[in-house]
């Protein structure tokens, strides 16, 4: 089958999907979108979290078919969700006041066409680096898919709160400790800038 949906703000096609190719599959092995990371396969450690429609998402349990016509947010688009956020009015999904069809219009610009390394980091992404979040960085990516989702609709989360955002996302190098510091962090930032 054919499969058309968004991905960080871009119309994407996949031909030749079988039925039961997730979505992880898809955007790892035909987008060229390695971020999300394929560990467990079972929805078990959230290495694989994306966003899809604006809702943290287990990309390995998603079957591919399922995102036709929907918008996906990756790691690797994080830098411009943010920024598409911050423009218009602190919220890319529906559930802040941005409507989803709105969300839909905007268009990421990575300098490399996909893999968002032009040089500009989501302010989650940069708190995970200034407060030593990353160990390994296999994790990584489904961590800050959440902690972005998280702050997204909680601008100031409690310790608990940051805790259950994350409670699907498993790190077998930390404590967790340096990852609440780094959303703590974020979310310190975030209400600075407003």
């Amino acid at each position: 089958m054919r499969v058309n949906f968004t991905v960080n703000g871009r119309q994407q096609e996949a031909d030749d999907v079988w039925e039961g190719e997730s979505l992880l599959y898809v955007l790892r092995e035909r987008m060229g979108l390695p971020g999300s990371k394929n560990a467990c396969e079972q929805g078990e450690c959230g290495s694989c979290t994306v966003r899809l429609d604006g809702v943290p998402v287990c990309s390995c349990l998603v079957a591919a078919g399922q995102v036709e016509g929907r918008e996906v947010v990756t790691v690797e688009g994080l830098a411009d969700y943010a920024k598409q956020r911050a423009e218009h009015g602190g919220c890319a999904t529906g559930a802040c006041g941005t409507s989803l069809d709105a969300a839909k219009g905007w268009e990421a610009r990575p300098s490399d066409g996909q893999a968002g390394e032009q040089g500009e980091l989501s302010p989650i992404q940069q708190a995970f680096i200034d407060a030593g979040a990353v160990q390994c960085g296999f994790c990584t990516p489904g961590l800050l898919v959440a902690a972005d989702e998280l702050l997204e609709r909680n601008a100031e989360p409690s310790d608990a709160d940051i805790r259950e955002a994350l409670s699907g996302n498993l790190c077998r190098c930390t404590g967790y400790e340096k990852i609440l510091d780094a959303v703590r962090l974020a979310a310190a930032r975030q209400e600075e800038a407003v």
